[in-house]
């Protein structure tokens, strides 16, 4: 019989009732817990961003939630669930495509050209302004140009129209390490797309790399485990500094790739961990190379981090130098910095960073601080298109993107050491041992410097690039110290620029307008781009919506939508379609 409970069911106690034990209440789950359980099920964001849309025409107001895009599983699994799929549709779509992508700009519009020739009439008074000596009509033309820059980006040009870097770059000797050794190339080619092979009887192949990439070794490993044999023999300084910048080591590697194919070689990679917690890379590249070269360019690729020695600790303990302000001038300071750091023993002024970089330009005996290398293990497979190997490495490719660095994949899920204990004591042992192995890694990684910036480089005497008061050595708040990632605080997700010719927003638009296509909705059709204005509510505001209502809001969104869907693969298979009106309109955010 509908809506009777079964005979044999038992009959769940009434969580209302005030009169039951409280051992009994205590096992009874929460309601908000449930409907987050729910959410998650149906694919609802857990975290969304109330906003307000307001309707300058009507002057009405309607709330949206707005998912909170986290790739991290552990905040929000439906989001970080619906970015991992993004990411697959943009790996699938460009890792064989068989028409050059077309990255041309947009020809210039008239309005364009007069803000070009109008900031070319202010730059022109500016000039001789300043060389007729009149500073403060100068000063008054450069908040003008600054004004027009502003203009001319929001009218849908980029970039600066007085170019880029402004300051002289740093040079450095580019000749090879001879230790490292020499790469052929190839003449070069303007393309993407790489090699194509044609059969006798007129079938394309057009096959792809998948790549994987490691670091060297720091010491003996167990197998399976990933724990050091010995952990006071396991170079846990060199595994920080590798981590720190193999970004950079990376990059070096898509820069000798590309001179060696003799084409513009496009990828789609993610940075992953090792069970011993040092990052790799997996790396999808169009186009084909013999599997030897790729092994060839991957011993051959190094990066020189040109930085100031830290051999010796200068600061630390209660000794730590301290800030003292720099006196008022008409001009400000080149390094920006209102302040210095000095000894606190002799009062002397630490080197800025710029002056400590002087110092190792002039010593022609200097070593860089480290060098970064790739280890001996690379593995190289072709993949060919549209094959279930091709879909799998896509998997493969995305599969922790939603897990953070450091977090422990192959732990056992209890929390505590009895329910460690009850798993096996082999178990928790090996456990115990990583967790041992990752806090040695942070241990290491806590004194040493991650970027210009970074506050450690007090402790050894040199001053932070942009040094502020209250800097302090071992409490620098950059990504890379964190335990979640593990010394790596670049990207998790590397693409080149014509890998699909979409950027990710692109892909996101076109999920979306296949899903409003399918709902017989309309797609974004407003005319006047200024009718809606978009703000977020404060969580201050007493008249936000509290979130167990906009959870129950968004899961009776999604349950409209399928039924929608339903209706009509009904409707096209010929069978009866379902009755949709007592199901709420859906709400579709623009």
């Amino acid at each position: 019989m509908t809506g009777t409970a079964h005979p044999s069911a038992p009959v769940p106690p009434n969580g209302a009732d005030r009169a039951l034990p409280r051992t009994v209440r205590d096992t009874l789950p929460l309601a908000l817990d449930v409907a987050v359980e729910v959410a998650k099920l149906n694919g609802v964001c857990i975290r969304p961003i109330e906003v307000r849309r307001l309707d300058t025409h009507t002057g009405h107001s309607r709330p949206f939630d707005l998912p909170c895009g986290t790739t991290n599983e552990a905040k929000c699994p439906p989001c970080a669930t619906r970015n991992k799929q993004l990411r697959k549709a943009q790996c699938r779509e460009g890792w064989h495509l068989e028409a050059e992508p077309v990255a041309e700009p947009h020809p210039a519009t008239d309005d364009q050209k007069w803000l070009i020739e109008f900031r070319a009439d202010v730059q022109a008074k500016r000039d001789a302004a300043e060389h007729a000596g009149r500073a403060d009509e100068v000063a008054d033309w450069d908040e003008a140009i600054a004004g027009i820059d502003a203009e001319i980006n929001a009218a849908g040009m980029r970039g600066n129209v007085v170019g880029g870097r402004t300051a002289p770059r740093r040079s450095r000797s580019t000749r090879r390490r001879q230790d490292a050794p020499d790469l052929p190339r190839r003449s070069r080619q303007n393309t993407t797309l790489g090699r194509t092979f044609v059969t006798p009887d007129g079938k394309v192949f057009r096959p792809s790399l998948f790549v994987t990439l490691t670091l060297p070794s720091y010491g003996k490993i167990r197998p399976g485990q990933g724990v050091p044999v010995d952990p006071s023999g396991y170079d846990y300084a060199a595994a920080a500094r590798d981590a720190l910048h193999f970004s950079k080591l990376v990059d070096r590697f898509v820069q000798n790739l590309r001179r060696v194919a003799g084409y513009d070689v496009q990828y789609f990679a993610t940075v992953e961990p090792q069970k011993r917690f040092a990052p790799h890379l997996h790396m999808a590249i169009r186009g084909t190379l013999p599997r030897a070269e790729i092994k060839q360019i991957a011993a051959a690729t190094y990066h020189q981090v040109w930085w100031p020695q830290v051999d010796e600790v200068k600061f630390e303990g209660e000794h730590l130098p301290v800030w003292a302000e720099r006196a008022e001038q008409a001009e400000p300071y080149a390094d920006g910095q209102s302040g210095d750091y000095l000894d606190p023993a002799t009062g002397e002024l630490l080197p800025t960073w710029d002056e400590a970089l002087n110092r190792l330009d002039q010593n022609d005996d200097a070593e860089p601080l480290h060098v970064v290398r790739f280890g001996t293990q690379v593995d190289v497979q072709g993949v060919l298109a549209s094959s279930p190997d091709a879909h799998r490495r896509i998997g493969y490719l995305t599969k922790y993107l939603t897990k953070s660095l450091g977090e422990t994949l192959d732990l056992d899920p209890a929390d505590d050491c009895q329910e460690e204990e009850e798993a096996g004591p082999a178990r928790a042992a090996i456990n115990r041992a990583r967790r041992d192995h990752a806090a040695r890694l942070i241990e290491a990684l806590r004194y040493e410097p991650c970027s210009p910036a970074c506050a450690n480089w007090l402790r050894y005497g040199v001053q932070p690039k942009g040094a502020k008061p209250g800097m302090t050595p071992g409490r620098c708040k950059g990504k890379a110290h964190k335990a979640e990632h593990l010394g790596y605080a670049g990207r998790r997700v590397l693409v080149s620029r014509k890998w699909s010719n979409k950027t990710l927003r692109d892909h996101k638009a076109d999920r979306r307008a296949w899903v409003l296509d399918a709902l017989g909705l309309p797609g974004d059709t407003a005319t006047d781009p200024h009718r809606y204005v978009w703000r977020p509510v404060s969580a201050k505001d007493p008249t936000r919506t509290p979130l167990p209502v906009r959870l129950l809001r968004g899961v009776a969104n999604r349950h409209h939508t399928r039924a929608r869907l339903d209706e009509l693969r009904a409707r096209a298979d010929g069978r009866p379609t379902p009755d949709l009106s007592a199901t709420p309109a859906l709400e579709v955010a623009a």
